[in-house]
């Protein structure tokens, strides 16, 4: 089964989206998380280091990434596992160094959060957003 990890970057009370290219062929035009599959061999965490700079250009520290979501998604051959972590630490600037999977990267809050490809990942990222400001 494909396995998909995203990292919730998040700063001052915002959180780091992407929108992925119209052109994309699967999930096309609309915000998401950063992140991608994981390679064989690889752990989530290696995978999600690795997505981070090759989308963003950071280097996260891993030893503080929390699980945020897990879900799968679809069914028999279809399946796809996707891990969601909160990332709060890295190194260097995020910037779109993946012009072609994202046309725009974006800082958001909790209220303005757009929909994202998999609701039950933003509610879970909304409620830790959230919790963090109590």
């Amino acid at each position: 089964m494909p396995e998909i990890v995203t990292a919730a970057l998040v700063h001052e009370g915002q959180v780091l989206l992407v929108h992925r290219s119209p052109n994309r062929h699967v999930y096309p035009d609309v915000w998401d998380l950063p992140g991608g599959h994981i390679d064989a061999g690889e752990t989530e965490l290696a995978a999600l280091a690795r997505e981070m700079h090759e989308e963003l250009g950071v280097w996260i520290t891993t030893g503080t990434a929390l699980q945020l979501s897990r879900l799968e998604v679809g069914r028999g051959e279809q399946s796809v596992r996707f891990s969601a972590w909160l990332v709060d630490d890295w190194e260097g600037t995020p910037t779109n160094v993946a012009p072609d999977e994202h046309d725009e990267i974006r800082w958001f809050r909790p209220e303005e959060l757009p929909p994202l490809i998999h609701e039950p990942i933003r509610t879970a990222l909304v409620e830790a957003m959230r919790s963090a400001r109590a």
